[in-house]
């Protein structure tokens, strides 16, 4: 009797050995999750910290700016020539010029009418294209007027062009 009571022991044992290995499993694989989220969010912070490194450091060795009472200058010139001249104004140097190039290269390539099927509208496409309409009233057909919207979009929603250009890549859009 005894004998037998050890056999049919033995599978309860078995299974019980066998639900442990996969807890301890499922625990590995949560914590080893739990420490890739912890090192995104860390490389993340690490980034965003040295974009604003980067940036005071360029502002540091940049020219004082100018009083950003008024709108800014408007240089003239291609599209790329006219947002160049207007980075100092917002506070930027041409540090952030080739993270707006590669910006607004994806989203229109520079022109002016480019749209696509939601709506939005120009160089920085605007969405809805209107709201460009506070940079001025020429907004449908202005260089200046849409580089000076966007710069402002930019500014006040990702802090730089490079900034923007780090959600771009890392969302699909700004």
């Amino acid at each position: 009797m005894q004998t037998q009571a050890l056999r049919t022991d033995i599978p309860q044992r078995h299974l019980q050995s066998v639900v442990l290995v996969a807890e301890q499993a499922a625990a590995r694989q949560a914590a080893a999750r739990r420490r890739a989220a912890e090192r995104a969010v860390a490389a993340a912070a690490a980034r965003r910290a040295a974009e604003q490194a980067a940036e005071q450091s360029q502002q540091s060795q940049s020219p004082p700016q100018q009083d950003q009472s008024g709108p800014p200058p408007t240089p003239s010139g291609s599209a790329q020539q006219i947002a160049l001249g207007m980075l100092g104004s917002y506070g930027w140097s041409s540090g952030q010029f080739s993270c707006l190039v590669s910006l607004w290269n994806r989203e229109s390539g520079w022109n002016v009418t480019a749209s696509n099927g939601s709506g939005a509208y120009g160089i920085p496409q605007a969405l809805p294209a209107d709201k460009m309409a506070s940079a001025g009233p020429d907004w449908q057909t202005d260089a200046a007027t849409q580089i000076r919207w966007g710069l402002g979009y930019i500014k006040g929603l990702y802090g730089s062009p490079c900034g923007a250009w780090a959600h771009e890549e890392a969302d699909g859009w700004y």
